[in-house]
């Protein structure tokens, strides 16, 4: 055993053993109540009882050991075909692992009641065990599976996985991982720091080039002059040293760029493996549901079998947590609203036996929870009755409503579509505790149905607490970001489109109307930035309210790790936490539903201001003119789109050939090219630019997938002014490399 486990006393020990194996024989259990001449089964059973058994006489827990020995002999005897595990003795045994539960769970010092007070509740259970009417024939039909789940781990498997996994068992607290995580997460915000300081230099050799043409400008201008001695060799020495220095540079950039990449690497590897740490697969969280399923199947009078699929995926501890009440409430509803009786499902076509799904899986960047069942399915036609009879709106509304906004009337708080309440539910507190879970951890839940074939429940939920995803806006001249979890779509909107109802601005979306605010206002981010043609907005909130926020700009979409707010500063508005970008700048990540309360109080009180266009000054001022050269129509496209949204006017050419020609016929302040291309690729163009005189001081970026030094090599000899590979730019990286060399765009 390790020594991490040294502060451990040998009951602590117990109790851990406990755990473990009660796990391994409640999963054998089950699998044996479904075939009860398993014999992979019934020895992992007989060996966890055999376990415990050790265990509890160790610890001298005589209780413990004569409950392990009796489940222990009725294992074998099950081996040996001298009984059968029916139902009823299959009750007996969970009963057991349950006492052997509260047998470990008892404090110490407590620990001899169940040799005193305790101990006519042990030799009831020995008694009922032991007595149990035998049965050498096996039930009228065994329901054995038509294959073995590849998604349930057999308890031979779990049995053997928990005894490699007690061999490599660390004591390290929660409070440990989040410091580590912290750490981690320090150590790649810093890591960023290094890509815009390579970009500083950039701009110096920038300099340095600028430098370098000027003497080369003095000597042609001076070259009918006769220089003293003295002054050709300072010329000379000057020429020199500047050809040095450049070298010097170039090298010094490139190592630079490499310790960046090697850093960055090695930051996210750091980070990656902290946040596996924190993570822990789905089935230690679930690991009660199966018997809370048979048992409450039981007692309805259904049969019922659940399956789990994706058990092993991690999840984030936290999350884990907050998981365990919803899934509950959503199983207990799935058997109780969803799964018919077994006459029902036969009279439907049915198996008897009622299946509910827990589906766990990782897709685009999330965690998905699903649970399903193939029973009754909603009746919409029921629920518009409901809906109505509470008043939640009237008749003709309820007919208007869609599936999607009907279904969204389940997770008010209160509602439920029982008529009475029982022990299970009734009194419409479950699927509102789903819902307030899944917005606590900034995720969404869906639910569809079809009538006679079973409902759908599905959470989308991030993949772990300490990171969040988002887009990062401008406003007021500062970053935020806003949690894509909570944006509902984002678009240009076209100035004439806004209309004007009530002294409110609106526009139409999706079939209705949405209200437009300016996020200047709600968050106090100055004056707005001159407006275009087209405002940059981003549509919140959900089926009870949804506003468009109107922004400067989109920066781009970012994977923040979240850092919380110092709690001596208490709830700030409409924010819920801070983050750093990748150049060390903070950002603020906003609090979408405190936002949209924010705009109700501001229309309650009237005090809601409206979204003013460009003014004819600002549309006359002009703007610089960048050219794209790239014989990729997507590529041309999206650069055109993000530099046009900068405010830049932007054409585009479709191979080097084209570019040469425009370039030679129109003004420009920028060439943007690409390497690759028919006629006349990048480095050919780069150098007709650079041998022109009338255009050798236009600057040019290379936007190129070759990402091998000597390819960037070749590209800034050739006299490029920048470099980017394609593969590794962001959006905000492209514009920042353009501001660096022609400045802003109505600059």
């Amino acid at each position: 055993m390790s020594d991490d486990l040294s502060e451990f006393s040998m009951f602590d020990l117990f109790r851990v053993e406990v755990e473990n194996q009660a796990q391994v024989l409640t999963a054998g259990l089950l699998a044996l109540e479904r075939d009860p001449v398993a014999a992979e089964q019934l020895e992992a059973a007989m060996r966890a009882a055999h376990s415990l058994k050790g265990a509890a006489r160790i610890v001298g827990l005589d209780a413990g050991v004569n409950v392990a020995h009796a489940m222990e002999d009725c294992f074998v005897a099950a081996q040996q075909g001298r009984l059968v595990l029916h139902q009823t003795r299959i009750d007996l045994l969970l009963r057991g692992v349950d006492l052997l539960t509260r047998i470990a769970n008892t404090p110490e010092a407590d620990a001899a009641q169940w040799a005193e007070a305790k101990k006519p509740e042990v030799d009831a259970f020995l008694h009922a065990l032991a007595n149990v009417p035998a049965e050498s024939a096996a039930p009228a039909e065994p329901e054995r599976p038509k294959e073995k789940s590849a998604t349930i781990e057999s308890p031979a498997a779990a049995a053997a996985d928990q005894r490699e996994a007690a061999d490599r068992v660390l004591r390290v607290t929660a409070e440990n991982l989040n410091h580590l995580l912290a750490l981690a997460s320090e150590s790649l915000v810093e890591s960023r720091w290094l890509k815009p300081f390579a970009e500083s230099l950039l701009r110096l050799k920038r300099l340095h080039y600028d430098l370098g043409r000027t003497l080369d400008g003095l000597r042609e201008a001076h070259a009918s002059q006769t220089l003293s001695e003295p002054a050709q060799a300072a010329q000379t020495e000057a020429q020199r040293l500047v050809l040095e220095c450049h070298q010097f540079l170039s090298q010094r950039l490139a190592e630079l760029e490499m310790f960046d990449r090697r850093s960055s690497n090695l930051a996210h590897r750091l980070y990656d493996e902290a946040l596996a740490v924190r993570m822990r697969p789905l089935a230690d969280g679930i690991q009660g549901f199966p018997r809370m399923v048979r048992d409450l199947g039981r007692a309805l009078g259904k049969q019922v079998k659940l399956e789990v699929v994706g058990a092993a995926t991690p999840v984030d501890r936290d999350i884990l947590e907050k998981l365990e009440a919803p899934l509950g409430h959503l199983l207990r509803n799935a058997i109780d609203h969803g799964v018919e009786p077994p006459d029902d499902r036969r009279a439907a076509g049915k198996p008897a036996e009622g299946v509910v799904r827990l589906e766990a899986l990782h897709s685009a960047g999330t965690l998905q929870i699903i649970v399903v069942d193939d029973g009754y399915g909603i009746d919409l036609a029921r629920l518009r009755e409901k809906v109505v009879a509470r008043r939640l709106t009237n008749a003709e509304t309820a007919q208007k409503l869609s599936e999607a906004e009907l279904l969204e009337f389940l997770f008010l708080p209160g509602f439920s579509m029982r008529e009475t309440v029982t022990e299970i539910s009734g009194r419409g507190v479950g699927l509102d505790v789903v819902q307030n879970m899944v917005k606590q951890v900034r995720g969404t839940v869906r639910v569809s149905s079809q009538p006679g074939q079973g409902t759908r429940f599905q959470l989308q939920l991030p993949l772990t607490l300490s990171v969040v995803r988002t887009l990062l806006v401008d406003i007021g001249g500062e970053p935020y970001a806003f949690p894509l979890a909570y944006i509902v779509r984002t678009l240009k909107l076209a100035k004439e489109k806004i209309e004007l109802l009530e002294g409110r601005q609106h526009f139409a979306f999706e079939g209705r109307q949405i209200g437009l605010v300016t996020a200047h206002q709600l968050l106090e981010g100055g004056e707005p930035a001159p407006a275009g043609a087209e405002l940059p907005v981003i549509v919140v909130g959900d089926q009870g309210g949804a506003y468009a926020l109107v922004v400067d700009r989109f920066l781009g979409e970012r994977e923040l790790v979240v850092q919380p707010l110092d709690p001596r500063l208490g709830k700030i508005k409409d924010i819920a936490a801070a983050a750093f970008m990748e150049d060390g700048a903070p950002v603020l990540i906003v609090d979408v539903e405190d936002l949209v309360r924010s705009v109700e109080k501001l229309i309650s009180g009237g005090r809601l201001s409206k979204v003013r266009g460009a003014t004819a000054a600002d549309m006359a001022k002009p703007r610089k003119r960048v050219l794209i050269v790239d014989d990729s129509l997507t590529v041309r496209e999206l650069e055109r789109k993000l530099l046009a949204s900068r405010g830049y006017e932007v054409e585009v050419a479709v191979d080097g050939m084209d570019g040469w020609n425009a370039v030679r016929t129109g003004h420009f302040d920028l060439v943007v090219t690409d390497i690759d291309m028919p006629r006349l690729d990048g480095i050919e163009l780069v150098t007709l630019i650079k041998k022109d005189p009338n255009l050798k001081t236009l600057p040019v970026l290379i936007v190129s997938y070759k990402d091998r030094e000597e390819d960037r090599r070749r590209g800034l000899d050739a006299g490029a002014d920048y470099y980017l590979t394609k593969g590794s730019f962001h959006d905000e990286t492209l514009l920042q490399a353009v501001v660096d060399l022609i400045g802003e765009a109505d600059a």
